[in-house]
């Protein structure tokens, strides 16, 4: 029969409705303004006579609390108006100083029985939800100057195993010198070095027991460097900025030695700055025995107490480089530790170190780049300048036991926030340079919601229009077109909450560009039905035939459409993957309004019925 469907294809549809609508539930919740209340250094907590005396104050500004969470590590404060989020972290802080950090935050309202069904609403992005900007520079100088660090240490083995007398190394700016007590220890250490390290230009300098081998990176050499530090710098930045688990994060390459971080959602920009940031590294160094030459070694004090220190040797074991994963744990006394991995190369250079010095004291060594900022006045401006320096700080001081191989642990950490940070940052990686903040910028909520009204107007407007077109032009069958219309558009919310994709500015964009096709495949099809009518077919038959023969045309159009999303997705960047990602599944949960539930409110109405006129 003409214009019927079977009873498992009205059921098939009426489920992905269903499953539709409840999906895109939760993006009627939106997320509260709140304000959340963390310890600075990660071992203080909120107790609650100040948690009532926060609230007090909070009440006689005129501040209207909505709710009050707390976890182990954290205050969650939510509030009923966004305007008063600044007001509200500002009188906190002032309150609580520098041992709490005070952020602004957006909090999820979606109720619990959505919660419980794996609903959630759409991701927003940075220019919707707000969140973080970061600029950051690369400290190409320390790139340099660590990479020759390294190369001292490898030189400095290969001189101990040929017995070939040395008395020092000496790094400055790009030269790598090496001193000797004669100058044919100097000599023979030159051809030996030459062969391994080409990317030196090599010079001897002085004579006698003044002999030494001055090496300078060439130009190439140098700007290898400095571009690994940056693309290196990316890679373990994007790491990080995964393991925090911001939504549709954007990490870029700004200039030769700039990088651009932007977190979505994130407002604790305290908590991002000092995750992202970190240049902390590890190295792992053998204690120095009584008769090592005071040239191989270097005393280092403890982190946790700077009244101790060891003595240790300057050549490194391995470093945080060599880390394949690392998790948080406590050991069996309720301390915290860090538990440690090793790629297959670290694990061979630990074994190796560690079979010939059981009995012998290890180091773990924690290293940081920071810099003080100072203000100085130059030709009558102020002008801020950067003091790079570095802190090493020994964490961990234990006897070797037994070799060791791929997987041991690190102990001696403060608290479980630090054992938790130690482990993400070896995690994604370790930084090829120290990185600097050049600027950064918290986008608040309130841009957000300006930007989302905004948005909302417009597919508001584009809806407004095109129900209009389509009720004047087709009358009863615009009716239907409307309805598979408003259909769409919350297929298409459900489908963008499922997936985790995120809404931009230009997303929404891509959602009005969606409405505006939507009713295309419509437009074709009532055409066709006009056009089948005026042809002489009988009602039922023109219905059929409109849908049939209007198919192909349709797919056609739409799946060229969806290829150029595609490729949109797969060059772009950012903004541009915003629009695509919107307007590829827009094209999908198009054809199905268009082709399936239209046709079926049609079969419906219409379907096996005697129908003397059709209003279209």
């Amino acid at each position: 029969m003409l214009n019927r469907y079977p009873l498992w294809k009205y059921l098939l549809i009426l489920v992905i409705l269903a499953a539709g609508l409840v999906y895109s539930l939760p993006n009627l919740y939106p997320e509260d303004p709140a304000v959340q209340i963390s310890s600075a250094s990660g071992d203080a907590t909120v107790d609650e006579g100040e948690l009532e005396r926060i609230q007090s104050a909070l009440r006689d500004a005129g501040i209207t609390i909505k709710a009050v969470e707390r976890d182990e590590s954290s205050v969650l404060i939510r509030l009923d108006d966004a305007d008063e989020q600044l007001q509200a972290r500002d009188r906190i802080a002032a309150m609580l100083g520098d041992d709490f950090v005070v952020a602004l935050n957006l909090a999820e309202s979606t109720p619990a029985w959505l919660q419980a069904l794996s609903a959630s609403p759409m991701t927003l992005g940075l220019d919707l939800r707000g969140g973080v900007h970061f600029l950051l520079e690369v400290d190409m100088d320390a790139a340099v100057t660590q990479r020759l660090e390294v190369n001292a240490s490898a030189m400095r083995e290969q001189l101990r195993s040929e017995r070939i007398r040395y008395r020092g190394t000496e790094i400055e700016g790009r030269t790598l010198t090496l001193t000797f007590t004669t100058e044919e220890d100097r000599d023979a250490a030159r051809r030996l070095i030459s062969r391994e390290f080409r990317d030196f230009d090599y010079q001897n300098v002085g004579d006698g027991r003044g002999a030494a081998l001055a090496m300078t990176l060439t130009d190439q050499a140098v700007n290898e460097i400095q571009d690994y530090a940056v693309n290196q710098n990316l890679t373990t930045l994007r790491n990080r900025v995964d393991e925090l688990g911001v939504a549709e994060p954007m990490v870029q390459r700004q200039g030769p030695d700039r990088i651009v971080v932007e977190l979505p959602g994130v407002q604790d920009t305290v908590a991002a700055k000092r995750v992202v940031g970190a240049t902390a590294n590890l190295e792992f160094r053998l204690e120095a025995r009584p008769d090592t030459p005071d040239n191989e070694t270097e005393r280092l004090g403890f982190r946790n107490d700077e009244s101790r220190t060891a003595e240790l040797m300057r050549d490194v074991i391995i470093t945080g480089d060599s880390v394949s994963s690392a998790s948080r744990s406590f050991d069996e006394n309720g301390r915290p530790q860090v538990n440690i991995n090793l790629d297959g190369t670290g694990g061979t250079l630990m074994n190796r170190a560690t079979r010939t010095n059981i009995g012998r004291n290890m180091a773990v060594i924690f290293i940081e780049h920071k810099t003080r900022d100072s203000v100085e006045v130059v030709d009558g401006e102020e002008m801020i300048v950067r003091e790079p320096y570095t802190e090493r700080g020994i964490i961990s001081l234990a006897t070797i036991q037994s070799a060791l191989g791929n997987s041991f642990r690190i102990t001696g950490l403060d608290s479980p926030t630090e054992a938790a940070e130690l482990a993400l940052l070896l995690r994604s990686g370790s930084l090829a340079a120290p990185i600097y903040f050049v600027q950064e910028r918290t986008i608040g909520p309130s841009l957000g919601a300006e930007n989302i009204k905004r948005g909302v107007m417009s597919v508001q407007i584009g809806l407004l229009l095109v129900v209009l077109f389509m009720l004047i032009r087709y009358k009863v069958f615009g009716i239907i077109a409307n309805v598979a219309l408003a259909l769409n558009l919350t297929l298409l919310m459900a489908a963008m909450s499922l997936l985790g994709a995120t809404l931009t500015l230009p997303g929404i964009a891509g959602i009005v560009l969606t409405l505006g096709m939507a009713v295309d495949a419509n437009v074709l099809i009532f055409e066709r039905i006009r056009e089948e009518l005026r042809g002489g077919l009988s009602i039922q038959q023109a219905i059929h035939a409109g849908y049939e023969r209007a198919f192909t045309s349709i797919v056609d159009a739409n799946i060229t459409t969806l290829l150029v999303a595609v490729i949109l997705f797969s060059i772009g960047t950012g903004p541009v993957k915003g629009f695509a990602v919107t307007l590829s599944l827009g094209i999908i949960t198009s054809l199905f309004t268009a082709l399936l539930v239209t046709r079926a409110m049609v079969n419906l109405v219409y379907g096996g019925k005697p129908v003397k006129k059709l209003w279209i």
